[in-house]
């Protein structure tokens, strides 16, 4: 009987072209795992980044492919509906896999330098993009949460990966524990949401409220578990009150590993809140929208206040990506299509100048220092990167003519747009604030008076010295000519296709 039942059963209709990427990064992942157990350390440092940036750049030109199939044929889903092929998922599948390749060439020369586990840190962060691209796409409750813990146990163990220092084994335990508390909080949310709305598929949540609307009878249950849900986002983008993690995780980890987390990480978790709330629980946009304008006011004050009192620039970078959660928190809080757009503009841009800061932080870390001392003279020593460092700095400030002027100028807007002046006057009286910071610090490089020849050397390697110039020509030319991200930002809002 149940042999007969087992062969009459049918599975899901997959398109597999659109999962291709993941598939890609999983394959790259177990090649590398594989082959290095029987390599030699030094072949398998270089075969490591070679396997991650060549798979993280092929991933990128099948999703390409497939943007331009949904622009010819217009959004869809696979996986019975699971799964979402639409702009949306290629935006973020492209910003992950632009975080993937650049963290793995900053990685490279760090890793030797530390003496840290090449091929378990490439097949780590391999996975980890996995999870967030998985987040991202999803359209089903169940399967962000799979690719939830795919990103979040990955980043665990990446953050202890210097098991020999002291504040990496604090930092992973405390990622590990409030992590695990997040997530419970998530999980809970979703069981009281299924509860309420008979699925988890998000597709179905949006259609069960235009049927319904606001005559559910679980109203307060549904009402429960979407505070819970937004408890455990709020966790994972760093957003405050729930960033207290953030900054000793950050000091913490390695610093490739904390510009992937504040960035592609960031991202993820933010792609996973757009998907829900935008679009899932956008008939209750009324009840949560003041929620999230006071989560970003809070985040915004909190960041700001933190960072201009610090004197370690990792952990200054910490308290700074707190405050540009809270940008972002500002467009999802309008609740509209140039609200979102705009956070994806914020979101894709933020992630090339946080990179950038860290790999330039990578360089100066030496002996596990970060404090703002050693940045004096910089200018005089490698005037090069004192320049990109500087570009991102203005990036994070918000100077004209780079990129974060015009992210925050689309966020502010979005607010002003919807008529909630109070919090685009803060989001514009807080860039002001942090602007002290960051000056701070550029001071710092460019001051003449400092004697340098006493100073370490420092030398750049030949990956991370591409990285950074990269992402600083990115920070600027998004900043001079943003029309075109700007479209594909618009063009990537995010829309629910039902599945077979």
């Amino acid at each position: 009987m149940i042999l007969a039942q087992l062969s009459n059963f049918e599975g899901p209709s997959i398109d597999w072209l659109p999962l291709t990427p993941q598939i890609i990064l999983v394959v790259a992942a177990l090649v590398i795992l594989l082959v290095t157990s029987l390599s030699p350390a030094k072949v398998s440092d270089s075969f490591s980044t070679a396997v991650t940036v060549g798979s993280g750049v092929a991933a990128g030109v099948v999703a390409w492919f497939v943007w331009n199939d949904i622009r010819d044929e217009g959004p869809s889903s696979t996986v019975a509906g699971a799964v979402g092929v639409d702009g949306f998922s290629i935006f973020f599948t492209i910003l992950t896999l632009s975080a993937l390749v650049a963290t793995s060439l900053v990685g490279h020369s760090y890793i030797k330098r530390e003496q840290m586990a090449a091929p378990e840190f490439s097949a780590l962060l391999l996975l980890t993009a996995v999870g967030a691209i998985v987040m991202a796409s999803a359209n089903d409750l169940i399967v962000l949460f799979i690719g939830l813990e795919a990103l979040s146990i990955g980043l665990y163990v990446m953050a202890a990966m210097q098991f020999r220092r002291r504040e990496a084994q604090e930092a992973a335990m405390k990622y590990f524990v409030l992590g695990a508390f997040s997530s419970a909080f998530f999980l809970y949310g979703i069981a009281l949401v299924y509860g309420a709305t008979g699925s988890t598929n998000l597709v179905n949540i949006a259609a069960y409220f235009n049927t319904i609307g606001s005559r559910i009878n679980n109203l307060e249950l549904f009402y429960v578990g979407m505070a819970l849900m937004l408890v455990g986002l709020a966790f994972k983008v760093a957003a405050a009150p729930f960033h207290f993690w953030a900054p000793d995780v950050y000091q913490g980890s390695p610093s490739p590993v904390s510009g992937y987390m504040a960035s592609a990480a960031k991202a993820a978790g933010f792609a996973a809140m757009l998907r829900i709330f935008f679009v899932a629980f956008s008939r209750t946009s009324a009840d949560w929208t003041p929620i999230v304008a006071v989560l970003s006011a809070i985040t915004l004050i909190v960041g700001a206040v933190m960072a201009i009192t610090q004197n370690d620039v990792k952990r200054m970078l910490a308290f700074s990506s707190v405050g540009h959660a809270g940008y972002v928190l500002v467009a999802v809080q309008a609740a509209t299509s140039d609200g979102t757009s705009a956070a994806l503009f914020y979101l894709f841009t933020y992630t090339f100048m946080v990179i950038g800061s860290f790999a330039v932080v990578s360089l100066l870390g030496w002996n596990d220092g970060h404090d703002v001392s050693r940045y004096e003279g910089l200018a005089r020593r490698r005037p090069l990167i004192a320049v990109a460092f500087t570009v991102f700095l203005l990036g994070q400030a918000g100077v004209p003519f780079t990129s974060g002027f015009v992210g925050k100028f689309l966020v502010i807007r979005s607010a002003v747009d919807d008529e909630i002046y109070w919090l685009a006057v803060l989001a514009m009286v807080v860039s002001v604030i942090t602007a002290f910071m960051y000056l701070r610090i550029i001071s710092n490089m460019w001051d003449r008076e400092v004697d340098v020849a006493d100073a370490p050397r420092l030398s750049v390697p030949l990956t991370t010295g591409f990285v950074v110039v990269v992402c600083a020509m990115i920070t600027v030319v998004y900043g001079v000519i943003p029309q075109s991200l700007i479209e594909f930002a618009r063009d990537a809002v995010p829309v629910l296709v039902a599945g077979g």
